[in-house]
């Protein structure tokens, strides 16, 4: 159910109205329009989500609220009135005593907004003290009040503590907390749950729905996922290249469509039903336009199906009404000509790959780690971290196996022990029959080295920024041993950014050149140069915009396909994961808990961890019906694991189990035909199980 569901009556008179808005920043090179033309309302306690790929301005309208552009930043057009009032036209002390007490804003990351040397209750009795002149005893008991409706264990232990002692849910519940202080009339929160994990974000955006509706707050999301706005919103408003190119209630927008860039979104992301060969995903051509090189007429007509010449270039675009569906308006010229229920064109079907035999077998894996008990004043006494925890699975050539779970349930370091830039403290590892558990990456051999290989999440950090992409590429064939001279190895990095569909000429561009896309392609090709037999993807995607995604997506497995090579792919994203995986390992705390095919997996029974990661994704589908199951408290610390079952402090069906069963005894692994659950539930427990996700008509 979305809060449209349950959206108060609105009246005439809106929150936030942006008119005809234009923002430009100001440099050496001349004027840069940032937004163009932008208009949208929002009605009192509405939430209206603002979508779009990075760089279409869904942030600077945000500034352009806040009265924050900076000094390169202006408003060069429009108007923005907060309660009938143009901002614009306030004195610098009315925006102070608007900004913070009526309009508040919560950003991405949560330790932007905090200060890492003062007390969480200092900060948050701040806002009402300094906008609202209350007594101190006052302040602090309304900041009580609100860290406990944000639902944070022991409200009064966190008030007295620094933010580097909360996890970073915490953090980011503590930042929607300061913004409700002063118990606003407007929240703006940008993509505040970007860096969280999905059960966390279930929670957090369960959370904003239920405070919005207790404070009467009005909002506006900025998110670039799809199904997040679906699960928050009333109303959508879908940005391209600094322009609203449709407007519109989730139901029209979502279901009718009438924009074909919220076409081309819809169609990049994985549906339940998306299928890697048979329904694989529709990547948007070409590149996102920069600012001064918009082109004539519509920005998106160069990528765009149904582009016309001669009349989408002639002229600007004005949005336009949908007839039926008031207020539903898009900006294109051909809405009531095209035929919006036409498939898309998939071209060729792709071909399954063809898995082989076993390329790895990790059996018991154990990764220890001791560290002191208090490192600060020295003392003897250490504690021992169990990071991975008798992790056992094969991984055959040409298959992808998803790895999944939260932050700190140990699949990075499996990764590191795989990559060789940690040691096992148990268990083998062994790659095409050599064991390589306790071998460290300085002494493997370059084949060694080179059968290892690892794609990273940001590709903003794995690139040398003072050296060119193909000098990158022939670095990594050196290490590797591939070619006997730089004339060999130079042709070997220029097929490889063919294989990488990258064009040849980028072997001489610097990193700023390239876009977040182009260089995971770099980071692609790099970590495929040694024909590599095993590499680990972690969280690959996760950085791109959901219309890059599905190109890179489709890359890795084109080049699977091509090189018969082992994916291992790392992921919160449970909707990538079923799209592209072809078994799931479930983590948790450092033990596999769940291990299947994706059918398997995906389908009732499952582990009640499992359970909860599936009712956390968010799905941009209206007929997708879900399980409402949201996890209470944080994963515990592998250096003070819980007794018995490691998931037994935060599962939803312990009360199911007997006895003392879950608090005493590690679950045994139940196994029927490959599909692995480590639980106490009974058998006819876990057959009982209805499914998490389904169709509504089904």
């Amino acid at each position: 159910m979305t809060q449209a569901d349950t959206a108060p009556p609105t009246t005439d008179t809106p929150i936030l109205e942006i008119d005809q808005l234009s923002i430009s920043f100001f440099t050496r090179d001349g004027e840069i329009p940032a937004v163009m033309d932008f208009s949208v309302k929002v009605q009192p306690g509405e939430a209206v989500g603002l979508v779009g790929e990075s760089g279409c301005g869904k942030s600077t309208v945000a500034l352009g609220v806040m009265q924050d552009l900076g000094v390169n930043g202006r408003i060069t057009g429009g108007t923005i009135r907060f309660k009938g009032q143009d901002l614009s036209a306030l004195s610098p002390q009315a925006l102070r005593d608007i900004r913070g007490n009526q309009i508040a804003m919560i950003y991405q990351e949560p330790m932007a907004s905090l200060n890492p040397a003062m007390k969480i209750g200092k900060q948050l009795i701040e806002v009402p003290m300094i906008h609202e002149g209350i007594s101190r005893p006052e302040a602090m008991a309304r900041a009580l009040q609100v860290v406990t409706d944000v639902k944070l264990p022991d409200p009064k232990r966190i008030l007295n503590s620094y933010p580097h002692q909360l996890s970073g849910g915490q953090q980011q519940r503590i930042v929607i907390a300061m913004a409700l202080m002063s118990k606003p009339a407007l929240l703006i929160l940008d993509e505040p749950t970007t860096a969280l994990d999905v059960t966390v974000e279930a929670a957090i955006v369960d959370l904003v729905k239920d405070l919005g509706r207790k404070y009467g707050t009005s909002m506006l999301f900025i998110s670039h996922n799809l199904g997040l706005v679906l699960e928050t919103c009333d109303r959508i408003c879908v940005m391209y290249s600094g322009e609203a190119v449709e407007r519109g209630s989730i139901g029209d927008v979502f279901d009718q469509m009438r924009h074909p860039y919220t076409q081309a979104l819809f169609r990049s992301i994985p549906l339940p039903g998306a299928d890697k060969t048979a329904r694989p995903l529709v990547a948007i051509p070409g590149n996102f336009p920069l600012p001064h090189e918009r082109p004539p007429g519509c920005n998106f007509g160069p990528r765009c199906d149904y582009f016309e010449p001669g009349r989408c270039d002639a002229r600007p675009i004005p949005m336009e009404a949908i007839a039926g569906d008031d207020p539903h308006t898009t900006r294109c010229l051909r809405h009531a000509e095209i035929d919006w229920d036409t498939p898309p064109d998939l071209g060729d079907r792709k071909l399954r790959a063809e898995v082989g035999e076993v390329v790895l077998k990790i059996d018991d894996l154990r990764k220890y780690y001791e560290v002191s008990a208090n490192a600060l004043i020295g003392s003897g006494m250490t504690k021992v971290v169990k990071a991975n925890e008798s992790l056992s699975f094969e991984a055959r050539e040409g298959e992808t196996l998803a790895i999944v779970g939260e932050s700190g349930c140990g699949k990075s370091t499996l990764a590191k022990v795989l990559m060789g830039l940690e040691t096992a403290s148990g268990g083998t590892i062994t790659l095409d029959g050599r064991e390589i558990q306790n071998t460290r990456i300085e002494d493997r051999g370059a084949k060694a080295v080179a059968d290892v290989q690892m794609v990273f999440q940001n590709p903003f950090d794995t690139l040398n920024p003072s050296m060119s992409v193909g000098r990158q590429i022939i670095r990594a064939l050196e290490v590797f041993g591939i070619g006997d001279s730089d004339a060999e190895r130079r042709d070997k990095m220029l097929t490889l950014l063919d294989l990488v569909k990258l064009p040849r000429e980028f072997a001489d561009r610097m990193p700023r050149q390239l876009s977040g896309g182009q260089k995971q392609r770099v980071g692609i090709a790099r970590a495929f140069a040694g024909g590599a037999r095993i590499v680990v993807a972690d969280e690959p995607v996760s950085a791109l915009d959901v219309s890059v995604q599905a190109a890179v997506t489709d890359l890795l497995m084109d080049i699977q396909r091509e090189e018969k090579t082992t994916l291992l792919f790392i992921s919160h994203d449970l909707s990538i994961v079923r799209y592209l995986s072809d078994r799931v390992m479930v983590m948790y705390l450092g033990h596999v808990v769940e291990l299947g095919t994706v059918d398997q997996v995906f389908s009732p029974p499952y582990h009640p961890y499992t359970e909860a990661l599936l009712s956390a994704v968010p799905i941009a589908g209206t007929s997708v019906k879900k399980q409402h199951i949201v996890l209470d408290g944080d994963i515990p610390s592998a250096m003070n694991p819980p007794p018995g079952c490691p998931f037994q402090t935060r599962c939803h069906r312990k009360s199911q189990v007997p006895g003392d069963l879950c608090d005493t005894q590690v679950p045994p692994l139940r196994q029927v035909d490959g599909h692995q659950i480590k639980c106490h539930l009974s058998e006819a427990q876990l057959a009982a199980m209805e499914p998490v996700i389904k169709l509504a008509s089904g």
